[in-house]
């Protein structure tokens, strides 16, 4: 479509043509989706304040190693979440990644929480 059916003023025709593809919509939508679920925001936002292993986590967030495991997973799959290796442990962190940032600013402004000092 080369232009918009009625033209009422030039911005969205303009925005129109700047338009990302829809494949980068779905994506954002997919990050979305995964930070749906509450158990991932606040363990997302655990992990920008503290580098920890699975057992601290699995305490803190009072949830097995096996099910936090899996929100580990899919956190790290979709890049906000990084882990290291030290010995046998293995220690999380979110990313240190724009999209990760932009992330923890905004669960901090909707919850209004805090950065722990």
């Amino acid at each position: 479509m080369e232009h918009l059916p009625h033209i009422h003023d030039t911005r969205a025709e303009k925005l129109f043509g700047h338009m990302p593809a829809p494949e980068e919509f779905a994506a954002s939508a997919d990050l979305f989706k995964l930070m749906s679920d509450g158990t991932r925001i606040k363990l997302f936002w655990l992990l920008c304040h503290c580098e920890e292993c699975l057992l601290n986590l699995s305490a803190i967030m009072e949830m097995s190693s096996p099910a936090l495991s899996h929100h580990l997973k899919l956190l790290r799959a979709c890049g906000l979440v990084e882990s290291r290796r030290e010995g046998k442990e293995v220690y999380y962190r979110a990313s240190g990644n724009s999209q990760a940032d932009a992330l923890h600013h905004m669960i901090e402004e909707i919850a209004q929480l805090s950065c722990p000092r």
